[in-house]
């Protein structure tokens, strides 16, 4: 039943009692290199676009993760429409994309729609 409630975009009641919102922050390509590449604690960014299904579908992980890493990594998106350019200094050819980075370097990937513990694993691998 639940799986039927995240394909029309409702929360389950878990879901909703177990999650301490944090508001994703999305970025512009002005603010990329200011708040990505030169943050003190690692960080996600989300690559999506409005028009992109599986980005839709990721975003409950995504939410999930910035509210359980909070003060320890920043989890930000950026619109891939917006800011084509970024996407090419990357090489990112398809959305979703995750970029992991740590000292303003990138340090693993995610691309396509993918589970939160995958999601998880990576972000605690790239925190030590």
């Amino acid at each position: 039943m639940d799986f039927l409630k995240r394909l029309r975009g409702e929360k389950s009641e878990q879901a909703e009692t177990s999650e301490s919102q944090v508001e994703l922050r999305h970025l512009t390509g002005e603010e990329f290199d200011q708040v990505v590449l030169k943050s003190e604690t690692p960080a996600v960014v989300d690559f999506w676009a409005e028009w992109c299904g599986p980005c839709h579908m990721i975003t409950s992980a995504v939410q999930q993760l910035a509210s359980e890493f909070e003060g320890r990594a920043l989890v930000v998106k950026l619109n891939a429409d917006d800011y084509p350019e970024i996407l090419g200094r990357y090489g990112i050819m398809g959305i979703p994309t995750l970029i992991y980075f740590k000292a303003g370097e990138e340090v693993d990937r995610v691309i396509g729609l993918t589970g939160y513990a995958t999601l998880k694993s990576k972000l605690e691998r790239v925190l030590g």
